[in-house]
């Protein structure tokens, strides 16, 4: 069976700019009442579920994708041999989610979520 893509996520500078966005834009309810002030979009309106949020400081931002997969280290390990590097090893947020990130052989970001969390 295929890994499948659950999840998106757009990051950039002014998070609750880029809420209102693509929630105007796509007719998206965006719900961003959580400690970290990331705007969930529910999978019912957008297809798949995703996010929206502010880039961590220092950082620009990105867009990308977020592929469930049954062991994070052994797809970052297979991502690397064939090309990819390792952006995010392997991180849990308690409660929430375990996920991983890594670029493709051009430098594209590409996101990793652990089927059981």
């Amino acid at each position: 069976m295929a890994d499948k893509v659950v999840h998106f996520e757009v990051v950039g500078k002014d998070g609750p700019k880029l809420m209102q966005f693509y929630g105007q834009l796509f007719g998206w309810t965006v719900n961003s009442d959580n400690p970290m002030n990331y705007g969930m979009v529910d999978a019912a309106e957008s297809g798949i579920g995703g996010g929206i949020s502010a880039a961590q400081e220092g950082s620009d931002g990105h867009l990308t994708f977020y592929v469930g997969v049954d062991d994070l280290q052994a797809t970052l390990d297979k991502a690397e041999s064939l090309g990819g590097k390792t952006v995010m090893p392997p991180m849990e947020i308690p409660n929430v989610v375990t996920f991983a990130m890594f670029t493709d052989p051009e430098g594209h970001l590409v996101g990793l979520v652990d089927n059981s969390s």
